[in-house]
């Protein structure tokens, strides 16, 4: 068996795929017309999607349920940025809306900040901290 990507299902294609290309920077891929985008993660490497859910329902058999929206986080999206503070500070400026504000997390070994994108999924930036 061979990763691949970490996709997630999405209800607004085009606004999450304008979400992580202009707003948080990342390098498209592949755009497929309205339905799937893959993102570059690192050096020639694509580990993050996003995927039209309405396409995904009828394979799985859930067309007549709904995707979770206002519930607990099931899942994260985490990326290494370089200075959190920057990170923070420059994404702010663009209007994005943070859910707190950078603080170190001595036990993980990281100081972090979190925000959603459009649809709710939780992202984290994090930088290692000096050991």
């Amino acid at each position: 068996m061979k990763f691949s990507n970490v996709r997630i299902l999405v209800k607004d294609y085009r606004k999450c795929f304008e979400f992580y290309t202009h707003q948080l920077g990342l390098e498209a891929a592949w755009d497929v017309g309205e339905c799937y985008a893959s993102f570059k993660v690192a050096d020639g490497i694509e580990g993050f999607a996003i995927f039209t859910s309405d396409l995904m329902a009828p394979v799985v058999g859930n067309t007549d349920k709904m995707q979770p929206i206002g519930l607990r986080e099931k899942s994260m999206i985490s990326f290494e940025v370089d200075n959190v503070d920057e990170s923070y500070k420059k994404l702010s400026a663009k209007g994005l809306k943070f859910i707190n504000e950078p603080m170190d997390m001595p036990d993980w070994g990281m100081r972090v900040v979190h925000l959603y994108d459009p649809e709710e999924n939780l992202i984290e930036l994090f930088t290692p901290l000096s050991t």
